[in-house]
């Protein structure tokens, strides 16, 4: 008789320190891509916010406030909308591409609230004075331990599903 063909076996799961973190963006789990671009959005966008409402104090040309009806409309309500989205496209779509992109708009409308935290906490606009400090200072706590947990954690290896994505899903 002929001896069976050597099979590749199969290596059992990466113990300990031997585990690797995902190289590639498709290898990374929807739930964490999704919080990642979360934490993306809203750094990118609590910074260009800055900017803007920066060009917009110093009077720059071509840059002005939004208003509807002569009422200034801050951008916390625009936020306020992008979470809403957000908020009813999570009740009803849940596949990881989705999942991924909504992650997104989710960091982008938080930001257009955080910035302004300050005046929703005091009820007025204090944006450019000192209680204005109050919403830069949440944003950058928000950026520094979001960050330093997507930093310091990571999934080991893909999710429940054969394909990385929740059981639920299928």
């Amino acid at each position: 008789m002929d001896a069976p063909p050597e099979q590749e076996q199969e290596q059992p799961p990466p113990q300990g320190s031997d585990r690797r973190r995902p190289r590639r963006w498709r290898e990374v789990s929807p739930t964490r891509r999704g919080l990642v671009l979360a934490w993306w959005g809203f750094t990118l966008t609590f910074g260009f916010l800055r900017l803007l409402t920066w060009l917009i104090h110093v009077d720059a040309a071509g840059v002005g406030n939004v208003s509807a009806g002569g009422v200034h409309l801050h951008h916390y309500v625009w936020g306020i909308l992008v979470l809403m989205i957000v908020g009813a496209l999570g009740l009803v779509e849940r596949s990881p591409r989705w999942r991924t992109w909504m992650g997104l708009a989710y960091g982008i409308g938080t930001a257009l609230v955080i910035d302004e935290t300050a005046n929703l906490i005091n009820l007025s606009d204090v944006y450019w004075e000192h209680a204005g400090g109050t919403s830069i200072a949440a944003a950058l706590i928000i950026i520094g331990v979001v960050g330093g947990a997507l930093a310091f954690t990571h999934r080991d290896g893909p999710g429940p599903g054969t394909d990385g994505s929740d059981p639920e899903e299928h």
